[in-house]
């Protein structure tokens, strides 16, 4: 029992040594000096170095900013206001991320040229990347860490920390296309087709390397399907895209079959990417048992699922339009089914108009009723007399008729005035027609821009009846293929009954030829009927004598 009891104070006693003695050990620092020399600006930073490795933070910047205010043109003045980066970055906490992400800035900005700088900017990467949250929580940090990893592949392409920085994008860029894929199967749930396509179609075009691509381009064709049909190319693509870039995926042959029945081509497999899907999965990480158990009450999101190789996307992830959204309505983004395709050019008869600020220059410009036939009678809604030859009646000031006629006053003419609308002036006029001009500089004339608006409305006709034309089609064709499927089931039916009749009777043939062969039966007393009588009985017969007698 005692012995028992010395173990276990001597197995404490060692745990608690090698604990102090870890905790009281120092981190070396990353990017110290080797040069010996007893100068006094190398013996600040050499003491500051040994501050900062042995957690005396405050100290180490107080003589690192000692060494920079004091000797202004030493040689370890670069080397200085790194350490003083470094030294908040191992502080932690989020005051000490914010200074050390400044001074690491500040590093980049004075001394870009040095080695240093690409360190600085993967440390700013690596900052970003440690606080980031799960998919379905606040992605500021992971955007904050994507963009400082570009900056790093962008400014330091050949740097050291170049693999490393490719390595964090990709994981960041898996968080956030987990982010876009949980939000498309929101909107797919619920219904909201649109806005579910809007998102599957960017996560599929600007993040390639999602773990989960397969079925986020699957469901992408779905909510294309349920658009309607002027989709099914968008449709097809999805599932094109599926075969030629996921071929180990599970839906590559459901893929496959759904292009052969839309009766569209089947693209080949791009080689490049089956080498890339069968190395993520033959070393694709696993999960350990405490981070399966950890994990859903963890802040940290699981990447053991994203990309070891490829290209990570440099696009920063940006909204799309909805591809329910017209085209001419979209401006020059396009949308998410037609991406990059722009408004169509506007057309020449489009009339421009500005909100007039001076009411002075409608009293005072002619009137557009002059322009109207005088033969077709005065318009509806009061007596107008005609125009004087100089034809500038203003607005407000009574019309003055022939002599003989009378005066018009002007509260009579000027809701008539208010009333009529500008016309135009018909081909047999002799006076000018009104004209606008259109954005590209030509001048119509409103005949002109209604023969304009005609032919487009009989063109909107025209693409109205066509796709009336094809929807019709597209019905027949359907009813031909349910009319095929039902012929096909009942004749697979009748098919099904006839070899069941078929097993039935030559079951029956089978166990009538086993049964053996009886012969006639013989015919055995029964009981009812009465015993042969004795000879000398009488024909009449009679009851045989009883017992008694």
């Amino acid at each position: 029992m005692v012995r028992y009891a010395i173990r276990n104070v001597i197995f404490v006693a060692t745990l608690a040594v090698l604990v102090v003695a870890s905790g009281c050990g120092k981190k070396r620092y990353e990017n110290p000096i080797t040069k010996e020399t007893q100068q006094p600006d190398k013996v600040l930073y050499d003491s500051s170095i040994d501050d900062i490795e042995h957690g005396r933070f405050e100290r180490a910047r107080l003589q690192l900013q000692t060494l920079m205010n004091t000797y202004d043109t030493s040689e370890y003045l670069a080397k200085a206001k790194l350490a003083v980066a470094d030294s908040w970055y191992r502080e932690g906490g989020a005051r000490g991320m914010a200074q050390a992400e400044a001074e690491y800035k500040d590093f980049i900005l004075f001394y870009k040229n040095m080695e240093e700088a690409a360190e600085a900017q993967m440390k700013i990467c690596k900052m970003q990347f440690d606080q980031m949250d799960k998919s379905d929580r606040d992605p500021h940090h992971a955007l904050r860490a994507q963009e400082e990893c570009k900056d790093l592949l962008m400014q330091f392409p050949n740097s050291q920390h170049a693999v490393e920085a490719t390595q964090y994008l990709r994981d960041v860029q898996e968080v956030l296309a987990d982010e876009e894929y949980k939000v498309e199967i929101f909107y797919h749930h619920k219904g909201s087709y649109p806005a579910s396509a809007n998102r599957g179609q960017s996560l599929t075009d600007q993040f390639p390397l999602y773990s989960n691509s397969a079925e986020a381009l699957w469901m992408l064709a779905d909510d294309y399907q349920r658009l309607g049909d002027r989709f099914e190319n968008q449709q097809a693509a999805a599932y094109g895209k599926i075969v030629q870039e996921f071929p180990l995926s599970e839906r590559a042959d459901s893929a496959k079959l759904r292009l052969q029945a839309m009766g569209k081509p089947v693209p080949d497999v791009d080689p490049v990417a089956y080498a890339r899907e069968k190395y993520e999965i033959e070393n694709r990480q696993k999960r350990g048992t405490m981070t399966k158990v950890w994990g859903p009450f963890g802040s940290r999101p699981d990447l053991t699922v994203a990309a070891r190789t490829g290209d990570p996307s440099m696009e920063t992830l940006h909204p799309m339009i909805p591809a329910s959204v017209p085209l001419s309505a979209t401006g020059t983004q396009g949308t998410s089914a037609n991406p990059g395709v722009g408004m169509a050019p506007p057309a020449t008869g489009d009339v421009t108009g500005t909100i007039v600020q001076d009411t002075s220059l409608i009293d005072k410009s002619k009137d557009a009723r002059e322009n109207r036939n005088p033969d077709s009678g005065p318009p509806s809604g009061g007596t107008n007399p005609p125009a004087s030859p100089a034809g500038n009646n203003v607005t407000g000031a009574p019309l003055t008729a022939p002599s003989g006629a009378g005066t018009a006053p002007a509260a009579a003419t000027a809701p008539a005035a208010a009333a009529a609308p500008p016309a135009a002036a018909p081909a047999t006029t002799t006076a000018p027609a009104t004209t606008t001009t259109s954005p590209a500089g030509k001048t119509k004339t409103l005949a002109q821009q209604e023969v304009d608006i005609k032919h487009a409305q009989d063109q909107m006709k025209k693409e109205k009846a066509q796709n009336l034309d094809q929807q019709k089609k597209r019905l027949a064709e359907l009813q031909k293929m349910q009319q095929k499927q039902l012929a096909n089931q009942q004749k697979k039916k009748a098919q099904e009954d006839a070899d069941r009749k078929k097993i039935a009777d030559a079951a029956a043939k089978k166990d009538k030829k086993k049964a053996p062969k009886s012969s006639e039966p013989t015919s055995a007393p029964t009981p009812d009927k009465q015993p042969d009588k004795p000879a000398g009985a009488g024909s009449g017969g009679g009851e045989p004598p009883s017992a008694n007698q």
